[in-house]
């Protein structure tokens, strides 16, 4: 009898989640921007979600596009071209976006999860998301 292997999917913890949306609430408050944040497991699953008091109502669906974005991808969001950024989420119902905020949890170079950040400008967005996953010891950020 042939032995199978199979892959196992490694999975953000909720606890984790929790820290990294917590600490992205923390920098957003620090920085003046009400945020929303959103992490998502490897399949896109949302975990985590939080907003802070004041954040617009879409930042709630854009923080989401971007984990699921980065989950998907395993690469931060705005890697997209012209044509792609269009027809991607398009082809994908409307769940991935080319908005930069969005990267993939990654500790050890183990891939693990996403989050999102919405709310403020494109680059505040990426510094903030960028700031909680630092913040929580997540392999850096491209």
């Amino acid at each position: 009898m042939r032995e199978t292997t199979h892959n196992k999917l490694n999975v953000i913890a909720t606890s984790q989640a929790m820290d990294i949306a917590s600490a992205a609430m923390i920098e957003g408050e620090r920085v003046g921007v009400s945020v929303s944040v959103a992490i998502c497991d490897p399949l896109m699953g949302l975990v985590v979600f939080a907003k802070a008091d004041g954040a617009t109502p879409h930042s709630a669906h854009t923080s989401r596009r971007k984990a699921q974005t980065a989950a998907s991808t395993r690469k931060p969001t705005g890697w997209m071209s012209d044509q792609m950024s269009i027809t991607l989420p398009l082809a994908s119902g409307n769940r991935l976006t080319n908005v930069g905020g969005g990267f993939p949890i990654r500790f050890g170079g183990e891939f693990i999860g996403a989050i999102g950040v919405a709310g403020g400008t494109v680059e505040q967005d990426i510094a903030i998301a960028q700031a909680a996953l630092r913040s929580v010891g997540a392999d850096a950020t491209q």
